[in-house]
């Protein structure tokens, strides 16, 4: 199983995430191409299972994102074919050690560690992909910290396929988290997070 990973996918998120590392938020920044990045398959976190904060890699930040799952065995993929090789979809939390994140990309180094760590991928329940725009949000303790909406990513889910094949092959039970809107913090241990597709709860993790 391949973890896949967007990163700067959302235009919101792409300000919050410059004047994160640079303390400037004025331009606009659209990849090019979208941003890949893969995590560890011991990244994984199944829905039920608690997130431990690994506090020696300083600040951790939730991110919600809405995550895919391949179908099918694929190479190549014409992006008008690509929604043939997904046949799921839920919220999941993208967490990233923020700190170490910041002093990579400064020194113009992977982003390996802070964002492939055990752990850091959680994914929730299962649910069939639905056309036309899917919503989502992801609350903390109680209160909506990150709401999202597919049609405001910069590459789609199929377009994201199309590219990612072109250099890995796909295979059943590949993983593609879509990117973050907005509204990334830090979690800290006894904080509840819940992530919504719609109005369907699919995720609730406890972090200690």
């Amino acid at each position: 199983m391949k973890i896949f990973a967007i990163g700067m996918n959302y235009a919101a998120h792409n300000k919050e995430l410059q004047r994160l590392q640079v303390g400037d938020a004025n331009e606009l920044v659209k990849p090019d191409e979208p941003v890949i990045f893969t995590k560890a398959d011991s990244a994984l976190l199944k829905p039920g299972k608690p997130f431990f904060v690994p506090d020696f890699m300083g600040r951790i930040d939730y991110e919600a994102e809405l995550v895919f799952r391949i179908c099918r065995l694929g190479k190549s993929i014409p992006e008008r074919f690509a929604h043939r090789y997904y046949d799921a979809v839920t919220v999941g939390i993208d967490f990233t050690a923020r700190d170490m994140q910041q002093a990579a990309s400064q020194k113009g180094q992977p982003w390996t560690i802070c964002k492939g760590f055990d752990g850091s991928a959680a994914i929730g329940e299962w649910t069939n992909v639905e056309s036309g725009v899917m919503t989502f949000r992801l609350d903390k303790n109680g209160e909506t910290v990150q709401q999202g909406y597919s049609s405001d990513m910069f590459y789609s889910v199929d377009q994201i396929i199309s590219y990612i094949s072109r250099f890995f092959t796909l295979k059943t039970g590949d993983l593609l988290y879509t990117g973050t809107p907005a509204g990334v913090g830090p979690v800290q241990i006894g904080d509840h997070l819940e992530g919504w597709l719609g109005e369907r709860k699919v995720l609730d993790l406890h972090c200690k």
